[in-house]
């Protein structure tokens, strides 16, 4: 059965959207996936650098948001080559690329994400065909815009080539790690830099005056309430970790207070 509400007409109204609000999944569990998929979340990303998470745990993971027709972004760990492609093969309909610093850098990104004339990936959309819902032929003419390119900006040399990153043919758009950058900007001596706010506007004000897409990881509502007023439209609020130890606290202090 195909699922094309994960595709279909959906980075073009991302593309468009005021905010988007997806989530870090850290955790490799298809139920952790569906239960975040059942939100009003808007996506659900899948975090291969920094969370538990192997090629059949993205499969598996992939499919359940399927279920619930929520489409799937997927960070791909640094320097991974390769399993760009495979995991766009999955079925993600978006790769979130660490550490992309230079314009070399975004254009072996664009290689492995767009196939001909953008880029060079491989044909073997396995899982995608079936849950995009098209054929092979109509995949292929649509991929390039169905599948989005996003490079994160974490350094203080991808600020410096912003401009130039910004530009490639085929990226879609640039993903901030506030404390990846503070740790650029601070010389490795801090996690929350006073430069990044104005690291922050700068990425925001370029992306849309080069009609790409800014994203940035919100640690809380707090962040990602401040980070839409700068201009960011993807934003990845929390973690699925921090989801459950929130509810949890929150639950907790609301029984003690009235049984206590």
């Amino acid at each position: 059965m195909p699922f094309p509400a994960v595709h279909a007409g959906f980075s073009s109204s991302l593309m468009k959207s005021k905010t988007h609000l997806t989530a870090f999944c850290q955790f490799p569990d298809p139920n952790v996936t569906e239960a975040l998929a059942r939100t009003k979340l808007d996506s659900v990303l899948l975090d291969m650098q920094h969370g538990m998470f192997d090629e059949a745990a993205v499969i598996a993971c992939v499919a359940a948001a399927a279920l619930e027709g929520k489409p799937v972004f997927v960070r791909v760990p640094v320097g991974c080559g390769g399993l760009v492609s495979r995991v766009l093969d999955f079925g993600a309909v978006g790769v979130v690329c660490p550490m992309v610093n230079t314009v070399t850098d975004a254009e072996k990104l664009v290689a492995y994400t767009k196939f001909p004339p953008l880029g060079a990936r491989s044909w073997g959309p396995r899982r995608a065909i079936p849950l995009s819902g098209l054929s092979g032929p109509e995949y292929l003419k649509q991929a390039n815009e169905l599948n989005l390119s996003i490079a994160m900006i974490e350094t203080q040399q991808a600020l410096d080539n912003l401009e130039a990153i910004l530009s490639v043919p085929g990226i879609d758009g640039v993903f901030v790690g506030p404390v990846d950058l503070s740790v650029s900007l601070s010389d490795g001596s801090s996690l929350s830099s006073p430069k990044v706010d104005a690291a922050l506007t700068r990425v925001a004000e370029r992306a849309g005056a080069a009609g790409k897409l800014s994203g940035i990881f919100a640690a809380s509502t707090e962040h990602a309430i401040d980070y839409a007023a700068k201009g960011y439209r993807f934003i990845g609020l929390m973690q699925d970790a921090m989801f459950l130890q929130k509810a949890a606290d929150d639950a907790v202090t609301r029984v003690r207070e009235r049984t206590e």
